[in-house]
């Protein structure tokens, strides 16, 4: 029976060599972001799922043309001016009326008296007003002046030289609701016509400290309005009149785009403006990781509804769509801070083809250290 042979000296170090070679072989380096090259594989295939578009000049005035994805693009608010506006006569108000009569015989005041004086008069939920001698008479809509000269009109049959005094007092019928938002929520009477928006949020103890980036949203005659709380403070003209059945929410604005790779922040981050560029983003998740970004690997995801898509150009190719930018040109620079975040969006930072290489020359050097350290 023949002696078993054993790996000594030389023999052994070249099989442990190849053992630790066989296995970094097998695996890939430790990371954590995906490269570009490897998120972007497959993009000039005729079977892609997706469209890639560098971020330059030129693309970034194309895509601004392309639908919004996310939202609907801008808040709507109402025009200066749109609400009461002035006296205009409501449902539930009150009228006072004083008719004068200057005949010495007057049909409609007492004897010796010149004038008759007929007070809180409501205006019915129609919007009509009922006056002795005269009837019925719509008023809903109208200035005290308009009614005022219809009521007399009205009279001159019985009562030619009449005049008539009006003066109304707002009822509890015309009011506005604040919803949530604020310090005390519920129905606020018009006692005025001169309500506006932020004095209703005033009367209501103010918008809640607790909102973040708090959205002003009203439904006015079936129809919804939206405004950032912060630009409604700062411009005046959005500061409009309030109007009976205005129903008002304070809100925080939900929109959100999301950061993963090598950047300084990997989380979910809220829009702090109504518009927000790619630069200003990039500066939101805490910038890039000096050690593991790549500058030229920026890249955005962004998801198209299939009825956008075309094929001229004019809107996206495909679904979904991957725009780059490269941080270390001027021009890509320059992009980025026209180029702008829908929400929704993600910001992929990628990581560096040189800290791969980095982690694989480390995995080496632990093998050839291992064969050396076999070798003693």
């Amino acid at each position: 029976m023949g002696k078993q042979k054993t790996l000594t000296g030389p023999v052994f170090r070249l099989a442990a060599a190849l053992l630790v070679l066989s296995v970094l072989a097998g695996c890939s380096a430790p990371r954590g972001a995906a490269l570009q090259s490897e998120v972007l594989r497959g993009q000039n295939s005729a079977n892609a799922e997706f469209q890639v578009i560098e971020v330059t000049r030129d693309s970034v005035s194309q895509v601004a043309h392309w639908p919004t994805t996310g939202w609907a693009g801008s808040y709507h608010w109402l025009p200066n001016g749109s609400g009461a506006n002035s006296p205009l006569i409501a449902a539930g108000d009150r009228i006072s009326l004083v008719i004068w009569d200057p005949q010495s015989n007057s049909l409609i005041a007492a004897a010796g008296e010149r004038s008759v004086a007929l007070p809180n008069l409501t205006v019915s939920p129609e919007g009509s007003l009922f006056v002795p001698y005269v009837g019925d008479i719509m008023v809903r809509g109208k200035t005290p002046s308009q009614v005022r000269q219809e009521i007399e009109t009205a009279l001159a049959p019985t009562v030619p030289s009449a005049q008539v005094q009006l003066t109304v007092e707002v009822g509890r019928l015309n009011s506005v609701d604040i919803v949530t938002g604020v310090g005390r929520a519920g129905a606020y009477p018009l006692m005025d016509r001169n309500t506006t928006i932020l004095s209703l949020i005033a009367q209501a103890g103010g918008i809640s400290s607790t909102l973040r980036n708090p959205l002003v949203r009203m439904i006015r005659d079936g129809r919804t309005y939206e405004i950032r709380a912060e630009s409604l403070f700062s411009d005046g003209s959005k500061n409009v009149l309030m109007k009976g059945g205005d129903k008002v929410f304070v809100e925080e604005d939900r929109r959100y785009f999301t950061a993963i790779g090598a950047a300084g922040r990997e989380e979910l981050l809220y829009f702090e403006r109504d518009n927000i560029s790619a630069m200003e983003a990039l500066s939101h998740i805490g910038g890039l990781v000096d050690s593991r970004a790549d500058p030229k690997g920026i890249l955005i995801l962004r998801n198209y509804a299939a009825k956008d898509l075309r094929t001229d150009g004019s809107g996206p190719g495909k679904t979904q769509v991957v725009f780059t930018i490269d941080l270390t040109s001027a021009a890509g620079l320059f992009a980025a801070r026209s180029f702008e975040i829908n929400p929704k969006d993600t910001i992929l930072v990628t990581e560096s083809p040189i800290v791969a290489a980095t982690s694989i020359m480390g995995l080496f050097g632990a093998a050839f250290g291992l064969r050396n350290a076999a070798s003693d």
